[in-house]
């Protein structure tokens, strides 16, 4: 199926045959593609490139290969996790690249959302520009774009590192084997592959990462307020037996301070907001209610754990009118 466009007649990928049915001509549209030469994909971990890279692997084996970027906007132990998971359990072809300084000194200062994630974008492109050239036969890029994204760029609701931002002089061509696949197909399609079901119904997470889940100018502290905070959530989301229930959920710490109290003197700290939602198709979102208790308790956990922050909020705007992200 090899199209740029999703058939308006496209049955749902609901079940294992549509699946099986999917990657089997996505495969030999791949094997056609790129023929004998090389692949670079841009593996995060996430649902969507981990399932391009498992359909690559069973199309054209060791001719991926797979390159992580720690931007520096990852979760908490998340690169650890793709090494573990990708390197020493599925034995990929994975190379490591640690340019958190580089991403970090670039953003400085920058505050508009979409100039933020362009710079992400194309900075990934560069880095995966530079890998390629220590390598042979590397002609095409792998991206793991999805079909709301392709719907979101071109309804300019907000900018897709996957569906925008590329530089024009961009040497690699474009191979994107799910980007008429809606998220719930996404992950039907990553059980066929064989993929463990943790990697493919963890919650989705954007590409730019944690930079749009710190708006306004990137700094450093801040953003370890979120990277502590968002490990806080997701901790306790598990021992609350909502890990794999609620679709997806997360915390942002905007850039504006109020006063608070702790330990009886004044601070002048960041809020921290708690997002949780559900959704099957991105397109229409709602809220997961928490239980009063749970929320106590994280507000207890991060306004004790956190530095920065001296107020926890939480949001219960569906999308529309919202956004999944705050950027």
């Amino acid at each position: 199926m090899a199209t740029d466009r999703r058939p308006d007649d496209m049955v749902r990928i609901t079940t294992p045959e549509l699946a099986d049915a999917f990657i089997e001509e996505q495969i030999a549209a791949l094997r056609a593609q790129i023929g004998d030469k090389k692949v670079l994909l841009a593996l995060s971990g996430g649902v969507d490139s981990s399932v391009v890279a498992a359909m690559l692997i069973k199309a054209v084996g060791d001719q991926l290969v797979c390159v992580h970027v720690n931007h520096g906007l990852l979760r908490k132990g998340e690169p650890e996790q793709v090494i573990k998971v990708f390197r020493d359990e599925l034995k990929a072809n994975l190379i490591y690249v640690d340019a958190t300084d580089r991403f970090l000194d670039k953003l400085a200062g920058v505050t508009d959302p979409e100039t933020k994630r362009k710079i992400i974008g194309g900075e990934f492109i560069e880095v995966f520009a530079e890998e390629a050239r220590k390598l042979d036969g590397i002609e095409f890029l792998a991206q793991g774009t999805i079909w709301p994204d392709i719907l979101e760029s071109e309804a300019g609701i907000k900018a897709h590192h996957n569906a925008g931002g590329l530089p024009e002089d961009m040497k690699f061509e474009l191979v994107e084997p799910v980007k008429i696949l809606f998220k719930d197909e996404v992950r039907v399609v990553g059980e066929r592959l064989g993929l463990p079901a943790n990697m493919v119904y963890r919650q989705p997470f954007p590409g730019p990462g944690l930079g749009v889940r710190c708006p306004g100018a990137i700094t450093r502290d801040r953003l370890e307020a979120v990277r502590e905070s968002d490990a806080i959530l997701r901790e306790e989301f598990a021992k609350n037996g909502l890990e794999g229930k609620v679709w997806q959920y997360f915390t942002v710490v905007p850039d504006f301070k109020s006063t608070g109290v702790k330990d009886g003197k004044r601070t002048f700290d960041w809020p921290c907001i708690i997002r949780a939602i559900n959704t099957t198709d991105v397109m229409e979102v709602t809220v997961e209610h928490l239980s009063n208790e749970l929320i106590d308790h994280l507000v207890e956990r991060i306004i004790k754990e956190v530095p920065g922050i001296n107020r926890v909020l939480f949001d219960y705007t569906p999308k529309p009118p919202a956004t999944v992200e705050y950027e």
